[in-house]
């Protein structure tokens, strides 16, 4: 089969297209023969050598596709041959076949065309599981989300405004915030210009943020607890700015306010099944209702992945980018 592997760390230019053998699935897991591939930032991170796949993981990037499944390994309820799927992987998926956990994988929703479901599982996941499962986002709760315009943010506008909570971004144009306002975002703030502690505490009336996601990392540390209320809650999820940052522990503890930082890839197959489930109950009928929509922004044939990864290192994307087969 077809694949991208990574010669060495770098740039886009140490992407190559190479011949694999076409793996089996083991024991509870299905083989999908991929039509697309989502692009992701730990594609990226993988790339430049800073976020290597967790044990056991293929060390072929992607992780999320979508596709028909192909085999099935022992244990696997045979109706699922050749069910239009796609699915959550620990890595993987910039290849044309692709074996992952049956508890990982979704059903293409109702009114969602092959290819663009692959813009689906990561982003999903990712935010039901913060948001939802970790923060316990509610109606009525101001949440600032940053990075607004991409796969993540876009998708956490929809489901924040979808739980009748109010939504807002960080972006670096106006152009990105309009992009986000289009998906249901209630208030942009341009990061360029604006100081999001200020704004978010003038857009709510004084309260400050409950729930804060955060792609940006060390950087924002200190700002974003200045940004939240009292009892508000932060979850990172990305570290673009930085590794390592000071913590007022006394400003956090006389506000009440807690901070988790959490990563979806090397969460074991049963957690990651967990999230996948519930994604299934009450994000997929969302979707299939068109409460909710992927934002595919552009795609490219595998054979340049690594156009598209230029693409996504110039900042200037919006949305999801998906490789195709």
């Amino acid at each position: 089969m077809r694949a991208i592997e990574y010669r060495g760390a770098g740039g886009p230019e140490v992407m190559k297209l190479v011949e694999r053998p076409r793996p089996e699935p083991a024991p509870g897991e299905v083989l999908i023969r991929v039509a697309a591939a989502g692009l992701n930032r730990a594609d990226v991170q993988q790339r430049l050598g800073v976020y290597p796949p967790p044990p056991g993981a293929s060390d072929i990037p992607g992780l999320e596709v979508s596709g028909t499944i192909a085999a099935l390994g022992e244990g696997v309820d045979s109706s699922e041959l050749g069910a239009e799927v796609c699915a959550l992987l620990a890595g993987g998926g910039y290849a044309e076949y692709v074996a992952v956990p049956a508890g990982q994988v979704l059903p293409v929703p109702a009114n969602t065309s092959l290819i663009h479901a692959a813009a689906l599982p990561e982003v999903t996941a990712t935010v039901w599981s913060n948001l939802v499962m970790n923060a316990h986002v509610a109606a009525g709760d101001w949440v600032l989300l940053h990075g607004g315009a991409g796969g993540i943010g876009t998708m956490a506008t929809q489901l924040v405004s979808a739980f009748g909570a109010h939504a807002v971004v960080t972006a670096g144009s106006q152009e990105k915030l309009d992009y986000c306002r289009s998906f249901g975002a209630e208030a942009g703030i341009n990061y360029r210009d604006e100081d999001f502690v200020e704004r978010i505490h003038d857009l709510s009336g004084g309260h400050g943020a409950d729930v804060i996601l955060d792609v940006i990392g060390a950087k924002y540390l200190d700002r974003n607890l200045h940004a939240l209320a009292f009892g508000g809650r932060l979850v990172v999820i990305g570290l673009q700015g930085g590794t390592k940052a000071e913590l007022d522990l006394g400003y956090l503890m006389s506000h009440r306010q807690s901070v988790a930082a959490t990563t979806l890839r090397a969460r074991p197959a049963a957690e990651k099944a967990l999230i996948v489930s519930e994604v299934a109950q009450h994000v997929w009928p969302l979707i299939e209702a068109g409460t909710v929509r992927s934002a595919v922004e552009a795609t490219f044939p595998i054979e340049r992945a690594a156009e598209a990864h230029e693409h996504f290192d110039s900042g200037k994307h919006t949305g999801k980018i998906l490789l195709t087969m």
